[in-house]
């Protein structure tokens, strides 16, 4: 099933129709649990040694009292290429103080191998899978050409899991950028009352400019760009 971007957003894809697939940019976020300031927020998308590779780094760094509790800056990065308009990715590793995830997609061999926390990982793999980083370069992607699927099969440490994606639409907000027109897009595991929403800019390449993340109706993470270079 395929969600189909709204008549409203169709001047998104034009905007950006001069710029690569993937174009290059770095991004700098405020970080708030709640109500509180926890710190900052970085992600950056750079253009790997060969062509049509690339790796999405996104570092998370605590302030104030959340220092206490995460010392460490939390760092995940995706190795990727373009294939065919969609993203494969290539390698996935995350680290946290001493917690750290390193895993492969072996393509030809149809598995992902690797270790997650000192876990070995060994597991088939589906065409179309994406790790918790590649598939927001995933989602820009096909926010660009108009169609988003409905469903992701997506792997984080603790194995692949299926979410539902939905376009919920159109919404002009205010950010540190000034005021943007964006698309909102949802994800949310089938059963879980967690839900994540990011707004992406098509004037800006489909970068997400914001996002929230609730449970059961009530926010608990946000992030909001201050700063934006590509």
């Amino acid at each position: 099933m395929i969600a189909s971007l709204s008549p409203a957003a169709g001047a998104g894809p034009a905007a950006a129709e001069s710029e690569p697939l993937a174009a290059p940019f770095s991004a700098h976020y405020t970080a708030d649990w709640r109500t509180l300031n926890v710190g900052t927020s970085d992600i950056a998308l750079r253009t790997d040694t060969t062509p049509d590779h690339y790796v999405y780094t996104w570092t998370l760094t605590a302030r104030g009292i959340f220092k206490i509790v995460y010392p460490n800056d939390v760092i995940q990065r995706s190795w990727f290429s373009v294939v065919n308009g969609h993203v494969r990715p290539d390698r996935y590793r995350s680290e946290q103080g001493d917690a750290k995830t390193s895993i492969d997609f072996d393509w030809p061999t149809g598995r992902v191998i690797g270790e997650s926390e000192k876990k070995p990982v060994d597991l088939p793999l589906a065409p179309g899978s994406q790790d918790v980083m590649s598939i927001q370069i995933e989602v820009m992607l096909d926010l660009r050409s108009g169609k988003l699927p409905a469903s992701f099969r997506i792997l984080d440490k603790e194995g692949f899991k299926d979410f539902n994606y939905t376009l919920e639409g159109p919404a002009r907000i205010r950010t540190a950028l000034g005021m943007l027109d964006t698309l909102v897009v949802a994800s949310q595991r089938p059963g879980n009352s967690r839900i994540l929403r990011m707004w992406f800019a098509p004037s800006l390449g489909f970068v997400p400019v914001q996002a929230e993340r609730s449970r059961d109706g009530k926010l608990e993470f946000a992030m909001r760009v201050k700063s934006l270079a590509k």
